[in-house]
């Protein structure tokens, strides 16, 4: 079981039940996840916070009961075996790749389950389940977001797999409706195939796949984030909510590292003035700069690694002994990263709606539509050129 409080959410805001278990199912989805994933259905309870299906300005606590719970009972009892139970065998192999090892040194264990338990991206069900508030009050605002799957493995985009510039999308609710129709959530149906046939290949060999994917976000106002303070920059803490998701490796801006190889004249997103007043001529930043939010679509693109939990295990060495030994072998998908992609987007609900509580504050819905309205009038009147 995991529980979760979220905390801070205005009162008044509307919550979807058939859409909060939608987010979940999403999670649980892609080609390329184990069978597991059709047993641990997610049953999702709220005990705190909401009523008649309306925030009321109190902690929101959620739990969230796993139905494989039952089978683990006595491997994770709270309390020591009863007498007349059997023993249970302790895993004293670590597994490359994990955080095994280095959990085990810090907290002094000499069991592998006590670390990876934890460390179990199954923990991140819990994220998106809280992350739909947050989603729901971007909604609300007018802020939608969405990812996409750009690569699995040496299978991408042409510009995408080389750090190429990924471009905006004209509707990001719309194409995120569209990659979930993809069983790799990748809005391109022939890479989508290839992809696919990927995956295969590594299940047939016994190895497992990583891969990149974007998340986008449309609507946010201008201002959003800080650059008076190194921890206020909406940019780093995007990238620190997208990194702290299991096997993300990097988390890209906008362009990315491919802003290291433009000469500056093409790095920027330049102001043009036109018939439909001042707009920026492209969007490479990300709709991030100075660690704000500009008013472009947000655009993050992550890499997932290949989990480390293979078939037949990785060489590793059992703690006990010392001795030569293979690392653990439990369960594992061939391939997650159109999962991740949604938890990545959680993640990013979570952070946006914080940043516009802080920003814009609110104890309430209205009061916070009628601050953000505010904010964008006046992000408005000044792209007329009305500064005053």
């Amino acid at each position: 079981m995991l529980t979760g409080i979220l905390d801070g959410a205005p009162a008044g805001l509307a919550l979807d039940q058939r859409a909060m278990a939608h987010q979940l199912a999403r999670r649980r989805q892609g080609y390329g996840r184990s069978p597991r994933q059709l047993l641990e259905q997610d049953d999702l309870e709220i005990v705190g916070g909401v009523r008649f299906g309306t925030t009321t300005g109190a902690p929101i606590a959620m739990l969230l009961k796993n139905a494989e719970a039952a089978r683990w009972a006595e491997v994770l009892s709270v309390w020591p075996p009863h007498a007349d139970m059997p023993a249970v065998a302790k895993k004293t192999v670590p597994r490359p790749g994990h955080a095994d090892l280095a959990g085990m040194i810090k907290y002094d264990l000499d069991d592998v389950r006590d670390v990876l338990e934890r460390a179990s991206a199954r923990e991140t069900a819990m994220r998106v389940a809280l992350s739909t508030v947050a989603r729901a009050l971007l909604s609300a605002c007018g802020i939608a977001v969405g990812s996409d799957v750009i690569a699995i493995a040496d299978v991408a985009d042409g510009g995408a797999g080389e750090g190429g510039i990924i471009a905006d999308v004209d509707d990001v609710e719309a194409a995120c409706l569209r990659a979930d129709a993809s069983p790799v959530r990748c809005l391109d149906d022939v890479l989508g195939a290839r992809m696919v046939a990927r995956i295969d290949d590594a299940k047939r060999s016994g190895d497992t796949l990583g891969g990149r994917f974007v998340v986008r976000a449309s609507g946010l106002p201008v201002g959003l984030g800080s650059h008076t303070q190194w921890d206020r920059r909406l940019s780093a803490r995007l990238s620190m909510a997208v990194s702290s998701i299991q096997a993300i490796k990097a988390v890209e801006v906008g362009v990315g590292v491919r802003a290291g190889t433009l000469p500056g004249r093409q790095a920027h997103d330049s102001f043009v003035v036109d018939d439909h007043g001042p707009h920026r001529s492209s969007n490479r930043a990300g709709g991030l700069e100075g660690g704000m939010s500009t008013g472009e679509e947000l655009r993050l693109v992550a890499t997932m690694k290949p989990f480390s939990t293979i078939p037949g295990g990785l060489p590793s060495f059992d703690i006990g002994t010392g001795v030569a030994d293979r690392g653990l072998v439990e369960r594992s998908d061939v391939c997650a990263v159109p999962a991740a992609a949604v938890v990545a987007e959680a993640m990013v609900c979570l952070t946006l709606a914080d940043a516009l509580l802080t920003d814009l504050g609110g104890d309430s819905m209205g009061q916070l539509l009628e601050h953000l309205a505010g904010r964008r009038a006046r992000a408005a009147a000044m792209m007329r050129g009305d500064a005053r």
